[in-house]
């Protein structure tokens, strides 16, 4: 619920500049390396339950915490410490996620959980514009307690001596065999590519919902109610989606294919008037551009790793996005304070066309390498 409201939070009630409220969000990235790279080795050591619940729980405390914060250093120091815990969640789950599956059904079980994560994105904006509009402290109350109440349910649903005891098995009745996730070059390089297309995904949570308020003049519930509705399409679709596409063609291809549509989502912006209807033809690109792209993202890490190394790759691949976090919020709120939102559309649409090309080449090099087993 924060996340989206939080460059407008900043800007038009605490009154920091734009440049000010990307440095926060940058802020955010940091510690979410922080709390890839301790949640990826923990994960692997401890297991991946307890590092998911104590997360949950501590992150919601946090959120509370931050709407009490007043001065740009509070916000910061809280923020960095709110992403870490918080992040150090994505490569357990990620991690948990694989362990419960099987080969067969991997990348369908990564969309089930998207399909959760996405039900989320799309109340979660939703109710947080209605209750942006009432108070600003109301949203993170909100945000905490839901975090806070998603551990609980956890703890009561998913037994800790169970999953403790399989995932403690992972290290101890698994041989490592294989390189580290950090020499692998072709995952190395994915990983980069991963990095440029999470710099453009992440102006959905930070300059679009600014965009979205200063110029095309939309309230923070119409805001809400726009990008809650990309949630609730892929909640609808892109399991169907991805039952129908998987296996067609390889992954690197469909990532490449939907970060074409992430670029006509940015350069719908600057062809079409700026008005309500804008932000309504960008999420619709937008959201297909995520169907395309962040499932097969899945797929490929998880085919790449093995069960003593899954923590390895879950952890680089948080780390793209965290990066792009730092990057990008920091980067776009200093251009548009230069350049104006119009051409700033145009470098991200440059940006997201240069990606989608990395990816095609990436995925000519895997075919080089591997010429006869190519499912990825």
């Amino acid at each position: 619920m924060v996340l989206p409201f939080l460059t407008i939070y900043l800007t038009q009630h605490m009154h920091m500049s734009i440049a000010q409220a990307g440095l926060v969000v940058g802020i955010f990235g940091v510690g979410s390396i922080f709390g890839a790279l301790l949640g990826g080795r923990l994960s692997d050591k401890i297991g991946f339950y307890p590092i998911q619940f104590w997360s949950l729980f501590l992150n919601g405390i946090l959120f509370i915490i931050l709407g009490q914060m007043k001065t740009m250093l509070q916000i910061s120091i809280c923020t960095f410490v709110l992403s870490m815990v918080g992040d150090a969640f994505r490569p357990a789950n990620a991690a948990a996620t694989a362990w419960y599956s099987s080969p067969e059904n991997r990348v369908r079980s990564y969309s089930l959980n998207r399909l959760a994560v996405n039900l989320g994105f799309s109340i979660g904006p939703a109710v947080g514009g209605m209750l942006a509009g009432i108070s600003y402290n109301f949203l993170f109350w909100a945000d905490g307690l839901t975090c806070i109440l998603a551990a609980l349910l956890m703890r009561v649903f998913l037994p800790p001596g169970k999953i403790v005891k399989g995932a403690a098995a992972i290290t101890t009745r698994v041989t490592p065999k294989g390189p580290s996730a950090y020499k692998d070059v072709l995952y190395l390089l994915f990983s980069v590519l991963v990095t440029f297309f999470a710099m453009g995904f992440f102006q959905i949570g930070s300059i679009v919902p600014l965009y979205f308020k200063s110029a095309l003049h939309l309230s923070e519930f119409y805001i809400g109610i726009v990008l809650g509705s990309n949630g609730l399409t892929i909640a609808l679709l892109e399991m169907i989606l991805v039952y129908k596409l998987e296996g067609t063609k390889p992954n690197l291809t469909f990532i490449s294919r939907g970060i074409l549509l992430t670029a006509l989502a940015y350069l719908s912006f600057n062809l079409l008037p700026a008005w309500g209807i804008a932000a309504w033809v960008y999420i619709l690109f937008f959201t297909f551009s995520e169907m395309f792209s962040m499932p097969f993202m899945n797929a490929f890490w998880i085919s790449r790793s093995q069960e003593h190394n899954r923590g390895q790759y879950a952890a680089l691949y948080t780390i793209a996005y965290s990066v792009a976090q730092i990057v990008a919020p920091s980067l776009s709120a200093y251009l548009v304070e230069r350049l104006g939102f119009r051409d700033w559309w145009y470098v991200v649409t440059g940006w997201c066309l240069l990606t989608s090309l990395g990816f095609m080449l990436l995925q000519r090099k895997f075919s080089a390498q591997n010429p006869v087993h190519n499912p990825l």
